[in-house]
């Protein structure tokens, strides 16, 4: 163990591991981390996946709630009461130099914790609590509940020692929103490039393929994410069908959950059904093999301030991909991105048409700009910077200079 590790306790409000967003980002962290010598701990809800190599605190069992809590539920407000509890458990037992926070409710909790094991506390910031309720349709956009959890989110934002936005525009957003607040440094999402690796999953692309029913040389766009309203799904169904009608040897696979029965009965009334596939749940272990049968990609999330870290798999495994014109998407691609308006099929349609044709230049600017931009390794080393600056009282350092991709077509200066 390297002699500059580091204890450290993270807390997730969350049904760790679920194969999906803020779940992947927690993991990588994870992993980096401990690749780099350092000491890990997880305290997260009762259900979710063990994942092998990853000391995890779960929660006293929930009997009557078995299922993954995916976004915003009335069920989380007694999660994290008992997440609260065995925080606090292990906070004492294992003594913590940081305690790393996930999620508004976890940095609440983690400031609790933070306070009895005398750690400084970390807050990873994936976006604005009330505007993933929002999205989720848990409370409406205006009236007294949107105000008390606008008031709620303040108060967390000035608990923890340093925020890390997972995105520019979370962080553009904590900004607007607050004249005071702790240190902020952006921590952008990243990738396991060894995992994400078109070169090692190029044998899987035709047995993938056989699987799914579709042949060998099909034009083939693939998502891989949550089926959510907020996500673009019912966008990208509609947007499938158009496609499907001007490429007549094309496939859209569809990958992902909850409500894999709703959404394919709703792209069953649609033409060309039956080139629409819902493969389910893929766990994380598959997703590069998923994404191998694919020639372009879809990420039509609409959130303006949420991260959307499936980008950066597409472009690892060279996927052309379209999605919503924002900054959060545009910090990502840059100029390599096929940019369209949220909700919006015809226009969703007309770019997935055009990024299947993509050259082969571009799909080499991808895996490029996410090799010398948004790898796990380059992340986790202005981690530990801030980790180091906390535990000697320091202030934090200038974040290291974003390198310049090898390729102009990477270059969005």
């Amino acid at each position: 163990m390297a002699i500059d590790s580091y204890r450290i306790l993270m807390i997730a409000p969350t049904s760790f591991f679920a194969d999906y967003g803020c779940h992947v980002r927690i993991l990588e962290e994870i992993r980096a981390l401990q690749k780099r010598g350092h000491i890990v701990e997880l305290c997260t809800y009762h259900n979710g996946r063990d994942i092998e190599g990853i000391p995890i605190h779960r929660t006293v069992d929930i009997p009557w709630r078995k299922r993954v809590v995916v976004g915003s539920s009335k069920h989380k407000m007694y999660l994290d009461v008992a997440l609260f509890a065995t925080a606090l458990r292990y906070a004492r037992r294992f003594k913590p130099d940081i305690i790393h926070a996930h999620l508004h409710e976890g940095a609440l909790i983690g400031a609790f914790a933070g306070k009895l094991a005398g750690a400084p506390v970390v807050f990873d910031y994936q976006g604005s609590l009330t505007e993933e309720m929002m999205d989720h349709g848990f409370i409406p956009r205006s009236g007294l509940r949107a105000r008390l959890f606008r008031k709620l989110e303040s108060v967390i934002d000035r608990l923890p020692d340093v925020i890390l936005p997972s995105s520019r525009a979370a962080e553009t957003h904590l900004r607007g929103r607050h004249a005071r607040l702790p240190d902020v440094r952006t921590i952008s999402d990243a990738v396991d490039l060894d995992r994400f690796d078109p070169e090692r999953w190029a044998s899987a692309r035709q047995a993938e393929r056989a699987r799914l029913g579709i042949p060998p040389d099909a034009p083939v766009v693939v998502y891989l994410g949550l089926l959510a309203d907020y996500q673009g799904t019912p966008a990208l169904i509609e947007a499938a069908s158009q496609l499907l009608e001007r490429r007549r040897d094309a496939y859209v696979v569809i990958a992902g959950y909850p409500g894999v029965g709703r959404h394919a009965a709703m792209a069953a009334r649609l033409p060309h059904s039956e080139r629409i596939l819902f493969p389910g749940r893929i766990p994380y272990e598959d997703a590069p093999a998923l994404l191998s049968i694919g020639d372009a990609a879809a990420a039509p999330k609409r959130s303006a301030t949420e991260a959307n870290g499936k980008i950066l798999n597409y472009m690892a495994m060279r996927l052309p991909t379209v999605c919503v014109d924002n900054t959060v998407n545009r910090d990502l691609l840059g100029d390599l991105g096929y940019y369209v308006p949220p909700d919006d099929p015809a226009a969703l349609a007309h770019q997935l048409h055009r990024a299947l044709d993509a050259p082969e230049l571009m799909r080499d600017a991808l895996r490029q700009r996410v090799t010398a931009r948004f790898s796990w390794d380059r992340q986790i080393r202005e981690i530990e910077r801030i980790y180091a600056a906390l535990l000697s009282g320091l202030p934090l350092a200038a974040p290291a200079p974003r390198p310049s991709p090898a390729d102009s077509l990477g270059s969005d200066d």
